[in-house]
């Protein structure tokens, strides 16, 4: 009976937590769709300054972590100090920088299409760079994914998504999430570097330096010299507070999603945290489409189901992987 109790109270926390990441994201998603696309006041002004996002985004999880660092640490813990997040700093300042100036260019679930092919370039750069040698499924993913999201590139874009983005031009879009995912990479890599250096790093740590550094090179780009892009920002925030509103539920949303992943991660493993975020992805794009006024073609739908089919064989292969590994263990 209390076995019973145990897996019907982690059935619930697996649901709470899925609620959690997708409630949060996807309308992390419309508010940023809307902030980048909309027009404000009679003039029909657009909010040009899209990187100022980041940096709101970045103050908010930096005082948030801050706060959850101050509640739930006991003392010094020997995680990885402050200083030694400069250079993952840099490569996250500038990877979501592109990524979110990308929907001046394309729709938002091109660029949601596009972000979610992180596979092709750590398997281009595994192969050529690092030599490593990947099983036939694992190319057949690429294949899903890359060939999807080629496609929906190429395929012509509805004239009501195009009249709403403010430049539109596809391949400098594209490649802006592109550039954003390569820099991903490298603070990925940096970020478990310095777990591996500093075993006893806590997420919120890790939060807590990320968004310190963010938050400076930020700062300095978008108020490091007179009529920098930030205090046109701080202008247009302060001419239409509805703006401001959206800005700031988006860095809520932002910290909240963070909080809801680093309970998934910790309760369920990092391959439960895959699939829900993967999901929400694919539920983001419906609901673009559904309430954004983004419509897609019947081809274009199913590009994306070839992304997701790739993505979701990708999450079995790493799910049987996890199944050998514990076999092993359990052999031994």
């Amino acid at each position: 009976m209390e076995a019973h109790g145990g897996g019907l109270r982690r059935i619930l926390v697996l649901a709470f937590s899925v609620a959690g990441i997708w409630s949060a994201y996807i309308y992390q998603g419309v508010l940023q769709e809307n902030v980048s696309t909309k027009r404000f006041g009679p003039n029909g002004e657009r909010f040009e300054h899209l990187a100022f996002l980041n940096l709101a985004q970045n103050v908010v999880c930096l005082i948030w972590s801050f706060i959850m660092i101050k509640i739930w640490s006991s003392g010094n813990s020997g995680g990885a100090p402050w200083w030694s997040y400069w250079s993952a700093g840099i490569t996250n300042t500038i990877g979501p920088a592109m990524g979110i100036e990308a929907l001046k260019y394309i729709s938002y679930p091109a660029q949601v299409l596009a972000k979610s092919s992180k596979m092709i370039p750590v398997m281009l750069m595994g192969t050529l760079v690092y030599g490593i040698r990947y099983s036939f499924p694992e190319y057949v993913c690429t294949f899903l994914v890359a060939g999807g999201v080629s496609t929906f590139a190429l395929l012509k874009t509805s004239s009501k998504t195009i009249s709403k983005l403010a430049h539109p031009n596809a391949p400098l879009g594209y490649g802006l999430c592109f550039l954003n995912l390569a820099f991903d990479g490298f603070t990925n890599a940096t970020q478990d570097s310095l777990k591996a250096r500093y075993p006893k790093t806590s997420a919120w740590g890790i939060m807590l330096g990320m968004n310190l550094w963010g938050t400076l090179y930020n700062l300095i780009y978008m108020f490091g010299w007179p009529h920098a892009s930030g205090f046109e920002a701080v202008r247009f925030c302060r001419q239409y507070p509805e703006a401001a509103w959206d800005i700031f539920l988006y860095c809520c949303c932002g910290a909240v999603g963070q909080n809801f992943i680093f309970l998934t991660i910790s309760r369920f493993g990092s391959l439960a945290n895959t699939t829900i975020t993967t999901t929400r992805k694919f539920v983001s794009i419906v609901v673009s489409s559904l309430l954004s006024g983004n419509p897609l073609s019947t081809k274009q739908w199913g590009c994306v189901f070839m992304v997701f089919s790739g993505l979701s064989y990708q999450i079995y292969l790493k799910w049987e992987k996890l199944q050998r590994l514990q076999k092993k263990r359990k052999a031994m």
